[in-house]
Parts: C-alpha cells; structure tokens; sequence
C-alpha cells in the first residue's frame, strides 16, 4: 500500500536480533524461544520473524493460533508453541499444521480424544499467577499418564509463568520452588522444560539447571521492566514530521475544548498523528523530541492530528520523535501510567512499519 502521510514506526532490526543473541549467549546450553504475539508486540511478526529465521532461528511463541496460522504461512519448517488456550474444536487444525499447544484444562484434553493426526503439546501448570493451566498435583499427573497413552498425542513439555519475576522475587521464587516440586512429582521425562520470561531469563535462568528452554519476550524488544537493562537495544522508533505551523499571538487558543492558551507570541507544529493511532490524549504535556531538544505536547490530542509547542528553528523538513529517542519508551509509559509492554502495542496498524537493517531501510 502507498504511503502518504509521513508517520511511520522505525523497526530495528539489527537491534532486535542483538538483544536476542546477548541473551542467548548468556545461556549457551538453552534454547532462547522469541515471543512474537501481537505482531510481535507491535513491531510487525511477519518481518521480525523473517530477519530472525535469516540468523537461523526455528522456534517462534505467539498466543493465538490465528497468529501461528500467520506464520505458518510463511515458513513450514519453523516450530510454532501456540501459548493461548487452543480450544478443543480447533485442535485438528492445530495438529494438521503442526503447531505446539498448550493444554491448561480438561476440556482440552476431552479434545485430545477425538485426535487422528499426532498433535505436540505442552502442559501448563499453574504456580501461582491463576491465570492459565493445572493446580493440583494429583491432576496433573492423572493428566500426564492420560496424554502419555494416546496415541495421537506427543506430550512434547510442560512450563509455567512468573507473575513478578521483575519485582516480589519472594513470590517469583515461591512460584519457581512449586514448578520444582511438581517436576519431581511428576513421573514423565519431558522434552522442553521452560518457566523464564524475559526478565527471569536475563537475571536468573543461568541459575535454573532442570530447564532445556526459556521465553524471550519484551527484551527482545529492547525494554524491560527491571532497571539496570541498558545493554538492551531500543527496536521501535515512533517518528513524524510537522505538516502545518501556526504563528499564535498572545492569549490565542489551540484544539478541542481550547484547553492550551499562548501565554505570550508563539509557534505551533501541528503534526500527522493522533489517538487513532495510539498517541493518546493522555500524551498532553508530555514532550516529543526535535533536533536533539525537547519540545512540549499542548493542547488536546486529536483523533489524526495534535499539537507541539516549537520555535522558529525548527521546519516541516525536520524529524518529530514521540519516542524512542531522547523521549524513550520507558519515560512514555510513565507519563501514561502504565508499562513499556503497552505503549508500543497500542500503537495501531494505521501507523506503517518500515524496517531497517544495517542503516538502510528495507
């Protein structure tokens, strides 16, 4: 499709696949699975898992079979776990296309019956976080000996989710000593073995030696909710350009509901970008980064369009970063109230991706 307007989000990828083989190499004997649901958290899955399966990787993590439907697509030589609950209607077409799922109840194991075609399947058990998969011990195993007798069912591992690894390690190690026991419960010897998420994998799966693989989700982004991560490599660069400047005199208003007054002669860069697109009105005096200086967010942000404050230094020709730059991801999403994961995934599809690799856009 043609591009006209001139916002755009700057995927890089040469940073991306750095932040998944700095990790990697601190864990040389694992397996590192890239999450790419979402559309890869907003980057775009289809180009993400192209520059990553060219640096020869093979297993992918997303939520929705649709997604795994997406990416089977492209490739039919790439592992696929589909980690949302895969309902029990839908798991012939899991099977058929060769998807892992994850099992986390019964009705997916009545489901199970009905197989004719070899499905692989992970189980997942919950330590903790009542979210997804199995609690009881007893259930569990009853629920491992059921699935290591049928036939059509290769039960390929078994993993968790850690509800606070980047923050109550209390409760993260009271999570990770419950998977521990039920691992030794369990009479099965299982494939794949995983329970880190990003930040446990960064800080602590080194230490973990029962697992054969971990999930490498908003770091592979370059973000993370844990100080201390500056080796990571931003990937999401939020960019536009001024379409339209306002002289204002003194006492002039600016947007709906005229919620900003010029408080003496000033310039107005009205840019290409709004709430429709993810920038949301919350943004409102927050700052946006021109030529390596901070300029404010004024007045209210419009469905397409909104509002910065500049001088008369600056012209349409030059670059507007709402973030990734001087303005980084980490400080949006606290202006916002809320954390990294959610800013870039809220960033709609309206808003093209264009994608660089080795300083040249592709």
């Amino acid at each position: 499709m043609n591009r006209y307007r001139k916002t755009v989000a700057e995927i890089h990828l040469d940073n991306l696949y750095r932040n998944y083989k700095v990790i990697s190499e601190k864990i040389p004997q694992k397996t590192v699975i890239p999450v790419v649901k979402a559309n890869a958290y907003g980057h775009g899955a289809i180009e993400v898992v192209k520059h990553l399966y060219s640096k020869g990787v093979r297993f992918f993590a997303v939520s929705l079979i649709e997604e795994a439907d997406q990416l089977r697509e492209l490739y039919d030589d790439i592992e696929l776990l589909v980690m949302g609950v895969a309902h029990k209607e839908d798991l012939r077409h899991c099977a058929k296309n060769n998807y892992t799922i994850t099992l986390s109840n019964l009705d997916q194991i009545d489901g199970c019956m009905e197989l004719d075609q070899m499905l692989k399947v992970h189980l997942k058990v919950d330590t903790g976080m009542n979210r997804l998969g199995f609690k009881d011990v007893q259930e569990i195993k009853e629920v491992v000996r059921f699935l290591d007798s049928h036939q059509f069912v290769n039960l390929q591992g078994i993993f968790t989710h850690f509800a606070t690894a980047d923050g109550d390690l209390d409760f993260y190690q009271k999570q990770r000593k419950q998977f521990e026991e039920i691992l030794e419960e369990v009479d099965y010897t299982f494939e794949m073995i995983h329970c880190s998420n990003s930040s446990s994998t960064i800080k602590f799966e080194e230490d973990i030696p029962y697992t054969t693989h971990t999930r490498l989700g908003i770091s592979l982004y370059g973000l993370s909710l844990d100080e201390g991560m500056d080796f990571l490599k931003n990937t999401f660069t939020l960019k536009t350009k001024i379409q339209e400047i306002k002289h204002l005199q003194k006492g002039e208003k600016v947007g709906y509901g005229i919620t900003y007054t010029a408080k003496e002669d000033e310039v107005i860069g009205v840019l290409p970008i709004g709430y429709a697109d993810g920038f949301i009105r919350m943004n409102q005096g927050g700052d946006v980064e021109i030529n390596q200086k901070r300029y404010e967010i004024v007045g209210r942000i419009c469905m397409d369009q909104m509002f910065v404050k500049i001088d008369e230094s600056i012209t349409k020709e030059d670059d507007v970063i709402l973030m990734g730059g001087l303005v980084s991801i980490d400080e949006v999403a606290n202006r916002l109230k809320t954390i990294n994961y959610e800013i870039i995934c809220s960033i709609s599809d309206r808003v093209p991706r264009i994608y660089i690799k080795k300083g040249v856009t592709l």
